[in-house]
């Protein structure tokens, strides 16, 4: 995937690596030296924590990140699909928003379903987090 290697590399050049203490002590304003439109710790995030879904749209000027549809092999008639947005170049709580779709096999056909919100709120959850760990990690060296 040229297109994802690009990406991942603006992002771990943004993030500091491989590029010495210059590029990290620069990024402690956590993202405004990034040349992707968004903040590169979230984008690295939730692209991460999406990794579990093949990706069916990552759009790092917009910020969008969209997944294929994933079925989990012990639940085949249950499949998700999740896009995440984020909002801003700051690495803020309200900068991220991620929204899921649910599919049920009823009857050889896939049929809309509720998802808990708690689902969608434990993925934002997991995303911050893990950018916030990331900004960490960069500013320690």
């Amino acid at each position: 995937m040229p297109a994802c290697s690009f990406i991942q590399n603006d992002v771990n050049k943004t993030l500091g690596h491989n590029n010495g203490n210059k590029a990290r002590q620069a990024d402690l304003a956590a993202s405004q030296v990034t040349t992707i439109g968004v903040n590169a710790y979230l984008w690295r995030a939730a692209l991460e924590t999406l990794s579990f879904a093949p990706l069916a749209q990552a759009d790092a000027n917009g910020g969008v990140i969209v997944t294929d549809w994933y079925a989990n092999p012990s639940a085949p008639s249950d499949r998700v699909k999740v896009t995440a947005t984020i909002l801003d170049r700051d690495l803020r709580a309200d900068a991220l928003r991620v929204a899921a779709s649910r599919q049920v096999l009823q009857n050889g056909q896939w049929v809309e379903a509720p998802v808990a919100a708690a689902t969608v709120q434990r993925l934002e959850e997991i995303i911050l987090t893990r950018a916030r760990d990331l900004r960490r990690n960069a500013i320690a060296g």
